[in-house]
This record gives C-alpha cells, structure tokens and sequence, in this order.
C-alpha cells in the first residue's frame, strides 16, 4: 500500500508500482475503438504509461495533451494514456482536442491494471480510479522509471520520465 494524498488528505492505492529493473506485468485494456490491447502489441517499441483518475478532470488532461505534445518528438516511442474512463469518453476527449501522439486505453472492465500496476485507489472519494503515475518502459517490456505522483492534483514529472529515454 502506498499513501498519497488529494488536495492535502491522505488516501492509499492497493499496492506500489512496479519495480526498476523488472519485466512490467502484462495487460488487457480496450482502446478507443473497444478493441483489446496487450503489452504484447507495443513489444519492440518504447512505452509510457501515464496513468490517472480521470480524463474528465483539468490535470489528467493537461498529462494527456502534455505528453501527446512531448510524444511526436520521440522515435519508436508509444504513448499510452491509462484510466477507469470509459473508451467512449476517452475518444471524444481526443478527438475534440486534436491528440493523436498518444493511444488511450481503458481499464473500465476488470480494473486489473490498475490492481497488478499497484495505482488503484482504495479509499475516500476517488475509491476505485487509479492514481497518478508514470511507468517508462524499453523495447523488451523492462521498467526504466516509475513516479507515483504524490498529490492527486500534481501533474507528473514529464522531465524525468522523458529523460530516461534518451
């Protein structure tokens, strides 16, 4: 379990982000067209995960077009944008707002990304979502960086996690 906080007030997520150094847990998500997404499909490819409550909320979004903007520099880099959100949701945000350097995918289902990835909220008002972090991956599926932000209204540390992929 590990203690973050909202706007000042402790709450917890069900377990810790995985590991620098360990092969990232595999996973099942529906993507915007409600197709099912794996790890598997980005195998070869660099990944970051960004990982949030909400799309509907002004920090999640702001990640999202943050790193959407970051993205088209990156090469051989895939962007994955991970939240409870419904697909649907998550498609008319992007779609509204122009973003395509980024893939979102939802964890509405099973919400097992976000138990495995240890970002789930398991108490107060945001029970259920995930919260904020940042997971980079390398080609083979090997964790590079993690950041679990410690305030649900921070945005995350998009330096640094974009740092380890240079």
């Amino acid at each position: 379990m590990t203690s973050i906080t909202l706007k000042g007030n402790t709450i917890h997520t069900n377990g810790a982000l995985p590991e620098v150094g360990q092969k990232a847990p595999d996973f099942e998500m529906i993507n915007t067209d409600l197709s099912t997404i794996s790890l598997e499909n980005y195998k070869g490819s660099r990944v970051v995960l960004n990982i949030f409550p909400s799309i509907d909320t002004g920090i999640c979004a702001a990640s999202v077009r943050e790193f959407n903007k970051k993205a088209s520099d990156l090469s051989n880099t895939k962007v994955l944008c991970i939240s409870r959100d419904l697909p649907f949701a998550q498609g008319r945000f992007c779609g509204a707002e122009g973003l395509e350097n980024v893939i979102n995918l939802s964890d509405f289902n099973t919400g097992k990304f976000g138990k495995d990835y240890g970002v789930e909220i398991t108490d107060g008002p945001m029970q259920g979502l995930h919260s904020r972090a940042v997971v980079v991956l390398d080609e083979e599926g090997v964790v590079k960086y993690t950041e679990q932000v410690p305030e649900i209204v921070q945005e995350p540390d998009y330096t640094a996690a974009l740092n380890t992929l240079s």
